[in-house]
């Protein structure tokens, strides 16, 4: 018997594609229900439909559901650096900083992932291509930040050091997930998504007393929808289809791809500004995401 090579095909990238628009439209989602509402009204909001509608595909599919305690244990801590933290950062620092931007910020998560694999885990090391890529990613953040790096601290520097804290937690529950391989994908994603629910509906309420808010405007809901069925369910369940098909490498493809469509909404739907030196952090950032990444680089040697 012989293993199937996992690859992109047609249908992997296809998916692969969708996976970078519903993700990437999540910075255009959150833009525009910041118009209305507060950043923890918007993820509670988020997490409560994206929990909804997972469980409602649990009960059709019928995978099997954690029973003990660890790993619920263990899921609540993903839940906190995978939904919780992140959304309520990156959603907070898009009161400040473009979507684009923000996305952009957030693809860093695999160069802060690196480093903390290098120190926390044996089996994935720094290599140098990796420290390469790191350096570059750091370097384009720098770029990406300007000013406040030399001390002119501004409402733009703290908008994208939260987004950047977002993706820091995000390179934290990579290497958590671990700890959850023993799931059924979509079990894990319904019970992450619970545990993170169950979080933000206190804090929303705690914080942003939504009751007392105005009704929000049909665009509003529609963002909100938005968010928790394309930019959740749909994304949970293409990553996982791309993951099975084509592999974790290959599926992680994704990370260089969402920064465009969410830039791309940004201009063209909100009219958001894009300068020169966000272009070159940009750019920075995307060769050190290739460098890490490592395949282009060694296609280019293998010629």
């Amino acid at each position: 018997m012989t293993t199937r090579q996992l690859s992109l095909d047609g249908t992997a990238w296809l998916m692969l594609v969708g996976l970078s628009l519903v993700w990437g439209g999540s910075f255009f989602f959150v833009a525009v229900a910041l118009e209305a509402l507060p950043p923890f009204t918007i993820v509670m909001a988020r997490m409560t439909i994206g929990a909804l509608c997972l469980w409602g595909i649990v009960f059709a599919l019928r995978p099997a559901m954690p029973k003990d305690r660890a790993t619920w244990r263990d899921l609540i801590v993903m839940a906190v650096f995978n939904n919780t933290l992140p959304f309520c950062l990156i959603v907070s620092g898009q009161i400040w900083i473009t979507s684009g931007l923000a996305s952009v910020f957030n693809a860093t998560t695999p160069v802060f992932g690196v480093i903390a694999a290098h120190f926390v885990t044996r089996d994935e090391r720094l290599t140098a291509n990796r420290l390469a890529g790191v350096l570059l990613g750091l370097t384009g953040v720098v770029v990406l930040i300007g000013p406040s790096v030399l001390g002119q601290i501004d409402q733009a520097a703290l908008g994208s050091v939260m987004v950047l804290g977002a993706a820091m937690s995000y390179a934290a529950a990579g290497l958590w997930g671990r700890r959850l391989r023993h799931l059924p994908p979509l079990s894990a994603a319904a019970g992450q998504a619970s545990c993170s629910a169950l979080m933000l509906i206190p804090l929303a309420l705690v914080f942003d007393r939504p009751w007392s808010l105005a009704m929000p405007a049909p665009h509003i809901w529609a963002a909100l929808i938005g968010l928790g069925v394309l930019s959740t369910v749909v994304a949970y369940v293409l990553f996982f289809s791309v993951l099975r098909r084509a592999g974790g490498s290959n599926a992680m493809l994704v990370t260089l791809m969402v920064p465009p469509s969410a830039i791309l909404l940004g201009v063209f739907v909100l009219g958001e500004p894009v300068t020169l030196p966000q272009i070159g952090g940009m750019a920075l950032v995307g060769l050190g995401l290739v460098a890490i990444d490592g395949r282009l680089l060694a296609r280019l040697r293998g010629r």
